[in-house]
């Protein structure tokens, strides 16, 4: 308890005990079980050892003292077999009902009509599609209040972890791979989401806002960003995928038209030759028939076998980050 004054006197906002929908409550109920439960073991354990401590202490009355001799007793021994089973039950049981219970929409809005979007992560960025309303956003998305979001996760290249303290648990994004995460925000409001598996140099900045709408505003968002929205070619799309740091990009278009990510049989969109490895070896970059740069079978690009610094040294990279910063992709903040 006195750890956890401390924490809180150094972070005014401890996102996951302030939960602002219906998951990140349940998750805060296990953890509030699991703290409750492991104080009491601890509150045993310890006043135990302060009880021993002090009962057998050494005293002018017991200096010479000698114990008999003790071959054991069957029934401290299932005690202390016993319980730890037990403890080990009691965390399980509510962990086990937790986690399938996070699986479906969440109670209570079992009736309501899921929005869906697709999630796919790159390095260093998240892209969102909404397939049913034909958009797409990169760096935020925007969900209407007190409605379940199916969000359907992927990668586009390296494994990361799709994180929105506020609403809900993390779950992992992986390439030829889709995980499902239901989400529910109960009120209007901005909440921060973040990668939280270290993916290389840029995992620190890869963060993201959700910003929570009434359904009224999130249907103006989306006839906004339909009418005026630029659309994005599939060029763009390879470009953003390469290694970088964008800013907020809204398009009235998805890269769903041209590749699913999370389709066994998609080409990979890696651009190993791409990352400064920052330690004096470049690494070799090897064939890959499968890359989306094959576009018709034959590798257009320089970077199989040794790397060639000189098309990719790693400052036009650079270069291109430091363009993306401040790239819009169609004055769309999302507020």
């Amino acid at each position: 308890m006195l750890s956890l004054l401390l924490l809180s006197g150094c972070e005014n906002n401890m996102v996951v005990f302030n939960p602002e929908g219906p998951v990140a409550r349940q998750i805060l109920e296990l953890i509030n079980f699991s703290i409750l439960l492991m104080i009491l073991v601890t509150v045993v354990v310890f006043s135990l050892f302060a009880y021993i401590v002090w009962k057998y202490r050494e005293r002018k009355d017991n200096m010479d003292y000698e114990p008999p001799e003790e071959h054991g007793s069957t029934v401290l021994e299932i005690i202390w077999t016993v319980i730890p089973i037990l403890i080990i039950v009691a965390l399980t049981i509510p962990t086990v009902k937790t986690i399938y219970a996070l699986e479906e929409i969440p109670e209570g809005y079992e009736d309501k009509e899921p929005l869906i979007i697709h999630v796919t992560s790159a390095d260093w960025k998240w892209i969102f599609s909404y397939p049913e309303q034909g958009i797409e956003t990169v760096n935020y998305v925007n969900i209407p209040e007190d409605t379940p979001v199916d969000f359907r996760l992927t990668s586009a290249g390296t494994m990361q972890s799709f994180w929105i303290p506020s609403l809900g648990g993390q779950k992992y994004t992986m390439a030829k791979a889709e995980t499902q995460l239901y989400l529910v925000a109960d009120n209007p409001g901005s909440f921060v989401g973040r990668n939280t598996n270290f993916n290389g140099q840029g995992y620190a900045g890869m963060e993201f806002e959700v910003l929570s709408q009434t359904q009224e505003e999130f249907d103006e968002w989306i006839e906004e960003v339909k009418d005026t929205a630029p659309k994005m070619t599939e060029a763009e799309y390879e470009k953003m995928l390469e290694p970088s740091h964008l800013g907020r990009q809204t398009f009235s278009n998805t890269h769903l038209e041209w590749v699913d990510h999370s389709d066994p049989h998609s080409k990979n969109y890696l651009n190993p030759e791409m990352y400064d490895r920052g330690h004096g070896w470049p690494g070799k970059i090897f064939e890959d028939e499968n890359n989306y740069k094959n576009k018709d079978g034959q590798n257009e690009h320089k970077g199989h076998g040794e790397m060639n610094h000189g098309d990719h040294d790693g400052h036009e990279n650079m270069k291109h980050e430091e363009e993306s910063k401040d790239s819009h992709g169609g004055d769309h903040s999302g507020h």
